[in-house]
């Protein structure tokens, strides 16, 4: 049986994938899923930089808005709920277009994910307790001595795999890179087309520049301070994600907003380094916005979901 083809439009933040992928879905008659570990959050909209229903232009969107601020989500539980969306647009005659800048969950999605543990919570209270005391740089020194490999490729910032890894290994006495080596995210459901929006390093920090100063223009310092008083504490997953941490550390230390801002200026491009370091190891075709939003390129692509 032939495997249905698939779009994933990625590439680093303030790129204009959402844009890119609405044009998409507006010439194909398709819905938009998005790809996003914090887009997931409910309450999370303007730190996340989720798609407003004007810039979403009558396309549906899936995978945003689907779990509450204090429930544990996992990249397992994305794939599920992920493929129940792709199914639905699916079944209704409808393509697919995936967009976001979480590599893990496209990954996940596309090529499957590895038949690890579940987690164990008095565990994962035990590491994050570690965290606090000692820091990430304490607990990735753990991880090194466990699953070298699975540091090597894991950065230290990214607490929630590093634990997650910690915590394979201690659970099966089994390496998570061992699983990933074994199981190589093989188990494709799509035939894929991978687009990336290349931007210039200039050009990008300038975005991410300008998309900071309008998310506090927009009222991310209000839309924290409403989190806080709703109970959503600072510990919280998305709470620690870029933008709603260094709000916190203004609202909560006394970090003087002017400072709160540049950090969050300076984590959105390291985090964007991370996410093109990602995706230039996986099989993309990388090209300016306006190439692939008209031209030769669009036209495949269009050609390539209606096959």
């Amino acid at each position: 049986m032939a495997r249905p083809p698939l779009v994933a439009i990625v590439g680093p933040t303030a790129s204009g994938k959402s844009t890119l992928a609405v044009e998409l879905a507006k010439a194909v008659d398709g819905e938009v899923v998005s790809a996003d570990s914090m887009q997931v959050y409910r309450y999370f909209d303007i730190g996340t930089a989720k798609p407003t229903l004007p810039e979403m232009q009558g396309v549906p969107h899936h995978m945003i808005d689907v779990v509450s601020p204090h429930e544990p989500f996992s990249v397992s539980d994305y794939r599920k709920q992920a493929m129940a969306a792709i199914e639905d647009i699916l079944c209704r005659g409808k393509k697919v277009i995936l967009c976001g800048g979480t590599g893990l969950y496209i990954r996940a999605l596309t090529r499957g994910l590895a038949d690890t543990p579940e987690g164990d919570c008095k565990l994962r209270r035990g590491l994050r307790q570690k965290l606090e005391e000692g820091g990430s740089e304490a607990l990735h020194e753990q991880l090194k001595k466990i699953d070298p490999a699975a540091a090597k490729s894991i950065h230290p910032n990214n607490v929630v795999r590093v634990i997650r890894a910690i915590e394979v290994a201690m659970l099966s006495g089994r390496k998570l890179s061992e699983y990933q080596s074994a199981h190589q995210f093989a188990d494709a459901h799509f035939d894929l087309m991978m687009l990336g929006i290349d931007v210039s390093r200039e050009a990008l920090y300038a975005r991410i520049e300008s998309r900071v100063d309008k998310m506090i223009a927009g009222g991310l310092v209000e839309e924290v301070k409403v989190l806080l008083e709703r109970g959503y504490g600072r510990d919280l997953k998305p709470m620690r994600s870029i933008g709603y941490k260094e709000v916190c550390a203004h609202l909560i230390d006394g970090l003087p907003l002017a400072d709160a801002v540049e950090l969050i200026k300076r984590d959105s491009r390291r985090y964007a380094k991370r996410q093109m370091t990602w995706f230039r190891k996986e099989d993309v075709s990388w090209g300016g916005f306006e190439e692939l939003a008209s031209g030769r390129t669009f036209s495949e692509t269009t050609e390539f979901l209606s096959s």
